[in-house]
């Protein structure tokens, strides 16, 4: 018996139609991942743009933040600077205000005075100023006389020239230097005062002897049932008419000042005086200027009469030839004699002793 077998034999066309089959489907998938990867791809991109925008928002907002901290910053700067100038107006408003209460407290407690007024009323806008000249006294030297010029270029030219020859009268000439007068006029004294401590005031006092008064005014202060306490020194003031007490504490003089009235035995007769605080005075401000105008010669001899030698010297130093000029004062102190010149608005004046 006999078996037949067939093998069965594929074609060519077959197996080309296969290998088209699956090369459609490979390029389909490969068209798959490439869509695939395409939209990856965009969304990588979109991802990306959008950390991009993010990264720049966050940039721009911490730029923002930091100005505006910065901003702050210069804020409170300038905020601390207007208080520390606040507190600082604050600390001189309550410094004047306490110089103004003290100053208020000394002039409520100064001693009563009576006054007459005895000179003619008028508009406020009409007031006169009120003026205090100082008054020095300068000792000149023998044979020296003060020229005081009414122009201040003279004195200068005087200055610089320094030795001068005048001319007496026929041959007889005398040789003159001239100097600056190196004297410091006050022009203006600002006076701060202060409550003293330690001492008080005591106006309104009987008639009679001193040194009872002082001894009465001791022991009545010196006693603790009268306020007071031990006394350091008791002055009489001739030119007010008071008396200054000193305590070794510092706070008796301020209790009885604030009593102020006291009632006090003096020889079995009561009387009421009246104790205030004492007031220190301290200059705080003082301007001085020179004699710019006043010349000072010195070596002149006695030759002559004391009147002739000043006009013979007037006379020589009114000349511009002598580069001199028009004289507003002039004194001349001879040998053998003292004489004070007094100081009041930088001319000199006489005053013989």
């Amino acid at each position: 018996m006999y078996q037949k077998v067939t093998d069965v034999a594929v074609s060519p066309q077959k197996r080309y139609s296969d290998i088209l089959e699956e090369q459609k489907d490979l390029q389909l998938s490969i068209k798959d991942r490439q869509d695939i990867t395409q939209k990856f791809k965009q969304r990588t991109e979109k991802v990306t743009e959008g950390l991009r925008k993010d990264q720049i928002a966050f940039e721009e907002q911490i730029t923002a933040e930091k100005a505006r901290l910065d901003a702050l910053k210069q804020e409170d700067c300038e905020l601390q600077e207007e208080l520390q100038r606040i507190q600082a107006e604050i600390k001189k408003e309550d410094s004047q205000n306490a110089q103004l209460k003290e100053r208020a407290d000394v002039f409520s407690k100064m001693p009563e005075k009576n006054f007459v007024f005895t000179g003619k009323t008028g508009k406020a806008e009409d007031v006169e100023e009120f003026e205090m000249k100082p008054y020095i006294r300068y000792p000149m030297e023998e044979g020296t006389a003060l020229i005081t010029f009414e122009e201040e270029d003279v004195a200068t030219n005087i200055l610089e020239k320094k030795r001068h020859k005048v001319d007496l009268g026929g041959e007889c000439r005398i040789i003159v230097e001239a100097q600056p007068v190196h004297l410091l006029m006050p022009s203006l004294v600002e006076i701060d005062t202060d409550i003293c401590p330690h001492r008080i005031l005591v106006s309104n006092l009987p008639n009679m002897d001193t040194e009872m008064l002082l001894s009465k005014l001791e022991i009545h202060f010196s006693k603790s049932k009268n306020g007071g306490g031990e006394v350091d020194s008791c002055d009489f003031l001739p030119d007010s008419g008071t008396v200054v007490i000193a305590f070794v504490m510092e706070n008796i003089a301020e209790h009885l000042a604030v009593q102020e009235h006291h009632k006090i035995d003096f020889n079995k007769n009561k009387h009421t005086v009246r104790v205030t605080p004492f007031v220190n005075g301290k200059i705080t401000n003082l301007k001085t200027s020179m004699c710019p105008r006043t010349v000072l010669l010195t070596g002149i001899p006695d030759v002559m009469d004391r009147e002739t030698m000043q006009d013979m010297l007037e006379i020589h130093f009114q000349k511009n030839g002598n580069d001199g000029g028009e004289i507003e004062a002039f004194l001349y102190n001879p040998l053998g004699q003292q004489t004070l010149a007094l100081f009041g608005s930088a001319t000199p004046e006489p005053e013989e002793e």
